[in-house]
């Protein structure tokens, strides 16, 4: 599987990027919140990547990392547009997030759901490293 980034202008050309947004041509935002301690302490600094499987392509569609308060607040994803004649069945993209966390080596993942005008809150709980002291 080719791992390729979004902003790759050689692969936005391509037929399966156009069909994907040809069936995608709506746009829904993807929230993340890191924590540790049941949602009392954030997690600042914890690597996200956010990708789907186009055909036999790996696309990453953002990198990034939390902030001081264990947030990135708003990434913009391509989703089906709301079909207005059956609201009852919303239309969505499934996304892959792998979340990494440094001082362990932990590595999340997770699958979202990415509806149109709409955005996801994905929490994700981390149990940070316990370093033991030997004192004297």
């Amino acid at each position: 599987m080719n791992k390729v980034n979004i902003n790759n202008e050689e692969f936005t050309k391509t037929e399966s990027y156009k069909k994907f947004m040809k069936e995608n041509p709506g746009r829904g935002n993807l929230a993340i919140r890191a924590y540790a301690a049941g949602g009392a302490v954030p997690i600042s600094n914890l690597t996200i990547e956010v990708s789907k499987t186009i055909d036999d392509n790996k696309v990453i569609f953002y990198e990034g990392i939390t902030n001081e308060s264990g947030i990135i607040e708003k990434i913009s994803l391509p989703a089906p547009k709301k079909d207005t004649n059956d609201l009852n069945i919303p239309l969505s993209t499934s996304y892959q997030i792998a979340a990494t966390y440094l001082p362990n080596n932990t590595i999340l993942s997770y699958s979202v759901n990415i509806y149109d005008n709409i955005c996801v809150l994905q929490n994700i709980s981390i149990i940070p490293e316990v370093i033991e002291r030997n004192e004297i």
